[in-house]
């Protein structure tokens, strides 16, 4: 049997964000150089487990608040990820039927569980797009997104767990405004990022693991992730660690660990702002 185009460009001689990721969360569409380099940020940080949950648990959290407190229909979800129920339309849709998403990953993993993305109820819709960040107009000039998305109306963009992979280099403040300047008022912008505020020698470490394995990262600092959010007006209570952000708004995902962690453990800063 041939293997698909998208398993046949999977470059499983180095570590992948995505797929390390994945194997945070105790997924398994990860590769033994995924787990390697995963367990040497766990021997180096073991609350690692505790950010990507946490990290999952806002994009849950704020989705539901975009839902059923402002209304929004349309998401816009870049850096996708590999899909983890209940992935990001499950949960709008479970409030809101006739929401429509658009995901976009650049990892052709990702594509090759694209059809789990698509799985819309028949009120809504969702499409895939395959395309990177760092070049949004591939994103926002795709037929897939024009079909499924109407810019005309607010469009959540989510960069959850994103930013931390695009060095300064890359202009991620440009990208983010870029893509923000593409959609109208009443949209918004949810992040989540890791953030060395908490341990900043760990960080420093986690960061090497990382950019020794071929994956550019960057923890930012408080101020440095606020500044993502210039110009747009801040959902209460602005820019705080994930855990903390409408904890009230929970599931059955949520404390599986039956403990609170602390704010070093989770090590994320999370937010959500409103295009005026």
């Amino acid at each position: 049997m041939s293997s698909s185009p998208a398993a046949r460009d999977i470059d499983t001689s180095r570590p992948h964000s995505a797929r390390m990721y994945d194997y945070y969360l105790g997924g398994k569409d990860n590769f033994d150089v995924d787990r390697e380099a995963a367990e040497k940020v766990v021997e180096t940080w073991p609350s690692i487990i505790t950010t990507a949950r946490q990290i999952r648990a806002f994009m849950r959290r704020s989705t539901r608040v975009l839902v059923g407190e402002h209304g929004i229909r349309q998401w816009l979800d870049i850096g996708t990820g590999i899909p983890t129920e209940p992935n990001l339309h499950q949960v709008a849709q479970g409030i809101a039927p006739e929401v429509r998403v658009v995901y976009a990953d650049h990892d052709p993993l990702i594509l090759k569980y694209a059809q789990t993305l698509m799985r819309s109820t028949k009120e809504g819709r969702t499409a895939y797009i395959q395309a990177d960040v760092t070049d949004p107009d591939a994103i926002l000039k795709a037929p897939q997104l024009s079909q499924v998305l109407d810019l005309s109306e607010p469009v959540a963009l989510a960069l959850n767990g994103l930013l931390h992979f695009i060095p300064d280099s890359q202009k991620p403040y440009e990208i983010v405004n870029h893509l923000m300047d593409a959609l109208p008022s009443g949209s918004s912008l949810s992040i989540s990022h890791v953030t060395p505020d908490f341990d900043p020698e760990s960080w420093e470490k986690i960061v090497r693991i990382y950019n020794d394995s071929g994956t550019a990262g960057r923890a930012r600092h408080k101020d440095e992730v606020a500044r993502f959010f210039d110009g747009l007006d801040l959902i209460a209570p602005g820019i705080e660690v994930a855990h903390r952000w409408h904890p009230e708004v929970e599931d059955a995902e949520e404390g599986e660990d039956g403990e609170t962690p602390t704010d070093a453990e989770v090590s994320v800063w999370a937010g959500v702002g409103i295009k005026r």
